[in-house]
């Protein structure tokens, strides 16, 4: 049953994945890349099948072979509604994914303005967690955003939930100079506002 109900959730079969479990299947079961039946149904962005095996007590803090687990996939993702269903039963938020970010840096980055919204408002992840590269999700929105509407809107909630305008990079680079250098005027601007030094 183990490769059946896999099967199941690789191919978004709702109803065949609901009679394995009723079955007695194992809710975690791993395939060969250490993907548990949850992190497969996220990977596919299937809300129903998501929402059916965490109903039926699936882990939802494991990590896979890649150390991306459903919280950190589906908030890097922008999967709103299965985000919601993990905070709701329980994420926990401080797991960090292979660059040692937390869930919010790659929605920053990434532009994900809601689910950034949404994290700063409804958990308690660290708006000012430092990832492996030394890049916060300020800096990161900053660094490797497009300074457009989008990025702008992510740094104004990043500020406004207490991200420190003033940690640098490794190199000792801060948000403000990045901005600056990249002429991101708008940013530039709400990093001042929040007491960045020039």
């Amino acid at each position: 049953m183990k490769s059946e109900i896999i099967n199941a959730v690789e191919s978004n079969d709702y109803n065949k994945t609901k009679e394995f479990l009723e079955k007695g299947a194992d809710v975690n079961v791993k395939d060969e890349r250490d993907r548990t039946l949850l992190m497969i149904a996220v990977y596919n962005n299937n809300y129903e099948i998501s929402k059916l095996l965490i109903e039926n007590k699936a882990d939802i803090n494991a990590q896979d072979d890649m150390k991306n687990n459903p919280f950190l996939y589906s908030g890097a993702e922008g999967q709103l509604d299965i985000l919601k269903l993990l905070v709701k039963a329980g994420a926990d938020t401080k797991i960090t994914n292979r660059y040692g970010g937390v869930a919010l840096i790659p929605a920053s980055e990434r532009g994900h303005t809601e689910t950034v919204k949404y994290l700063l408002e409804n958990t308690d992840i660290n708006v000012n967690h430092i990832n492996n590269l030394g890049w916060t999700a300020l800096l990161e929105a900053i660094i490797l955003g497009d300074g457009g509407k989008k990025h702008i809107e992510i740094t104004d909630l990043l500020l406004k939930h207490g991200a420190n305008p003033n940690i640098a990079d490794k190199n000792g680079v801060t948000p403000f100079m990045h901005a600056k250098e990249r002429k991101y005027k708008e940013i530039e601007n709400l990093l001042v506002k929040s007491g960045a030094e020039q």
